[in-house]
């Protein structure tokens, strides 16, 4: 009975081991896959990807926002108007003067008497503003070209507009009120470059007309005249009624007032046609 009861004894202590063994082998794997699962370094650095990601876009958008100002700020610059700065007193003693020594503003002769008697060169009234009117001068609209105006008016009502002219003759003191209202409104410095000074509008002379289109008022006194088809009409016909364009584009260094569609003088066929084809202003054609 010995032998049988050994045998069993030392199945028994091999099965023992066999399971102790598995056990610490389970037990191992166990602590292995928790210190995997709950390593904090390799969560960390897990997380930290996705960040590192999002800071990398958020860099990158700020970077591109801050280059889009830059760009923005320098297009803002180029932009802007450039503010006018004030002219230093001493500097004033170097504007232009004329051969009488006085200086020059807007186009203007500062300082200047009034006139005695109208200027005429080579026949032609002139006034602009280095050619001043005597206020007393007031000779009404001029009739002769109040007659041509009409010519015009009833051939280009036959090629389907119909002309008016608004304003013609002003005198001296209408000049003048007109003139200080524009002052009030914009400043003087504007106002000089589409308005005259008493005593040296155009439209003293009787010779000046300004011209629209009936049914367009809207468009009285713009340049958008000029874009019509009266307005085109105008300046390629007015010449053949003894007017011409008297502002025109461009010029305005030249006639010291900036572009009017609206405004011609007269002339009389003869010489308007001769202005007309030179595509000359009144100030370049006589040399003034």
């Amino acid at each position: 009975m010995t032998g049988p009861i050994l045998n069993n004894k030392k199945k028994n202590k091999s099965k023992y081991i066999i399971i102790a063994i598995v056990s610490i082998v389970l037990l191992i794997a166990i602590i292995v896959i928790a210190t995997i699962v709950n390593d904090p370094k390799k969560e960390t650095e897990e997380q930290s990807k996705p960040n590192e990601a999002i800071e990398q876009n958020i860099d990158k958008e700020k970077q591109e926002t801050e280059e889009e100002v830059s760009i923005d700020n320098k297009q803002e610059q180029q932009d802007e108007p450039t503010t006018p700065v004030e002219e230093d007193p001493v500097q004033e003693t170097e504007q232009p003067k004329t051969n009488e020594g006085n200086t020059t503003v807007g186009g203007y002769i500062e300082g200047q008497p009034e006139p005695t008697e109208p200027t005429y060169i080579d026949g032609v009234l002139i006034a602009n503003k280095k050619h001043p009117l005597p206020s007393n001068f007031a000779p009404g609209e001029n009739k002769e070209a109040r007659a041509a105006f009409e010519d015009m008016a009833q051939d280009a009502k036959a090629a389907g507009f119909e002309l008016v002219a608004f304003s013609t003759y002003r005198s001296y003191e209408y000049q003048e009120t007109l003139y200080n209202n524009y002052v009030s409104r914009d400043g003087k410095e504007n106002a000089d470059r589409y308005s005259a000074r008493p005593g040296y509008s155009e439209h003293q002379t009787g010779l000046a007309f300004d011209i629209g289109e009936k049914g367009k008022e809207d468009l009285w006194l713009t340049s958008e005249f000029g874009e019509t088809a009266a307005g085109k009409w105008l300046v390629e016909n007015a010449h053949k009624y003894g007017f011409i364009l008297r502002y025109p584009e461009g010029k305005e260094n030249i006639t010291g007032y900036m572009y009017e569609s609206w405004h011609f003088r007269y002339l009389g066929v003869e010489l308007a046609t001769k202005v007309k084809a030179s595509n000359l202003t009144l100030e370049e054609y006589l040399g003034i």
